[in-house]
Parts: structure tokens; C-alpha cells; sequence
């Protein structure tokens, strides 16, 4: 990466978080739409990269279906974002939250950016990724929409059966989407879990310590609700309240 790129990407990085900062708070303050608006505005930009994308690989040289889907976990997962964003519903904000906090910050922390400016790659990269981690900060912390106890569950058994289909994927085209068949030739988190194929038995491992990381500050908040909410011995009408509510 040349400095002229690398001064580009830390820029950036730094407008992203800038920028989930400032959504966090209007959503959080927000009392007439704005959030909604915003979540909006992401998910048509995400949309708009994910055209770029298929524009970038159609345009760079001959399609090949070993290279030119969007089946990386940081591509897809600028859709999962999309949808999200419009949406908002449960299931596809918990995807995008793992999703993204587990497996796409790890390609913002170790970019693979060898062209120099300007270069409509770079350009995709960057947006997309970082896109997609501010949109699922977005949403769980500004729209407050946070997993539920389930949510770590069913998000790991998502990500086993797409990295199952992907595998058939990378066996019927020759490809190496998700890394399966060999790791990345710029250095990433892969290197350090052995060879193939260990080093995707050990990734799994990995993210799901990740998934029950980021799901931590979930369950606590929810034991603490559990204490607070009143028990149906101690209410005065003899009414308890549904956890299920609250989880």
C-alpha cells in the first residue's frame, strides 16, 4: 500500500467513526423520524456500493465465476447491511452485528489494498467495509435494536450452513471464496491458526468466542432487568412482569 493510499484509508476510517458517532446521537435523540431516515440513507448507499461492486468486477477484466461473485463474508454482508438498514428487522440486524464486528473489521484492520489512487477498487474496498461496520453500530446502538438471548445461536448456525454452501461453491468453480481453500496472500488473523485445514476449524472456534464476546454487554444488561423487575409476590396487583419482554 502506497502512502498516498494509506493516507486515503485512515481518512476514512476516521470520517466513519465521525459519522457513527453523530447518527448514534440523532437517532438517540431523535424525535421525529431522523433515525429512520438515516438507517434509510445507509441502506441505499450500501446498495449503491454493492452496484459498484458488480460494476467493478465486470469492468475489470473477463468474469469468471471462481472470482466474481459476492460471496466473501465482507461482500455479502454489504447486502445483509442493506436489508437491514431498510428493514431493521431482528434476525437481519443480529446477522449484520456479528457479522460485522466478528469478520468484517478484521478486513478494515488488515486492508488488502496493493493498487494505488485513483483506483475504483480502493475506493469499493473502502466504503464497503467500513459501510457496513458503521451500519450495524448504527442500529444496535442508535436504533437501540440489540440481539436477544438467542441471537448468538442462530446467527453461528447462519454462518455454519453460508460457509457450507460456500465451500460448494469454491469446489464447483475452482475459486476461494471465504478463504476455504487457501488463506489470503496479504497477512491476515488466518496466518496465525496453522495450515489448511486447520486454520478454518480454528476460525470457527474463533468467531464464536467473537459472537459470546460481543454478546456479553447483552446479557448483562438483561440479568440486571431480570433483578429489577418486580417479582409477582412484591407487585400490588399480584402481577409479575414478562422477561420475555425484556430479552
Amino acid at each position: 500500500m502506497t502512502p498516498t493510499t494509506l493516507h486515503y484509508y485512515i481518512g476514512g476510517i476516521v470520517v466513519a467513526i465521525v459519522a457513527t458517532v453523530v447518527f448514534c446521537r440523532i437517532a438517540r435523540v431523535d424525535h421525529d423520524g431522523k433515525g429512520v431516515t438515516i438507517a434509510r440513507f445507509l441502506s441505499i448507499l450500501l446498495l449503491a456500493k454493492g452496484l459498484l461492486w458488480f460494476y467493478t468486477i465486470f469492468t475489470d477484466g473477463p468474469w469468471r465465476p471462481s472470482y466474481g461473485l459476492p460471496l466473501y463474508l465482507c461482500d455479502i454482508a454489504v447486502f445483509v447491511a442493506a436489508a437491514a438498514c431498510w428493514w431493521r428487522t431482528q434476525l437481519l440486524v443480529e446477522v449484520l452485528y456479528f457479522w460485522a464486528l466478528a469478520g468484517v473489521i478484521e478486513g478494515i484492520i488488515t486492508p488488502d489494498l496493493p493498487r494505488t489512487l485513483p483506483n475504483l477498487l480502493v475506493f469499493q474496498y473502502t466504503l464497503g467495509h467500513l459501510a457496513v461496520v458503521v451500519a450495524a453500530i448504527y442500529l444496535v446502538v442508535g436504533l437501540q435494536i440489540v440481539p436477544n438471548r438467542f441471537a448468538v445461536v442462530k446467527v453461528y448456525i447462519i454462518t455454519v450452513f453460508y460457509t457450507a454452501f460456500t465451500a460448494f461453491v469454491d469446489w464447483s468453480t475452482g475459486g476461494n471464496y471465504m478463504f476455504l481453500r487457501r488463506r489470503p496472500h496479504s497477512w491476515s488473523i488466518l496466518n496465525l491458526f496453522g495450515p489448511w485445514p486447520w486454520y478454518i476449524a480454528i476460525a470457527g472456534l474463533v468467531a464464536l468466542v467473537f459472537f459470546l464476546a460481543l454478546n456479553l454487554p447483552f446479557w448483562f444488561i438483561r440479568a440486571h432487568e431480570r433483578q429489577t423487575i418486580p417479582s409477582a409476590s412484591t407487585t400490588e396487583v399480584g402481577r409479575g412482569y414478562p422477561l420475555d419482554e425484556y430479552q
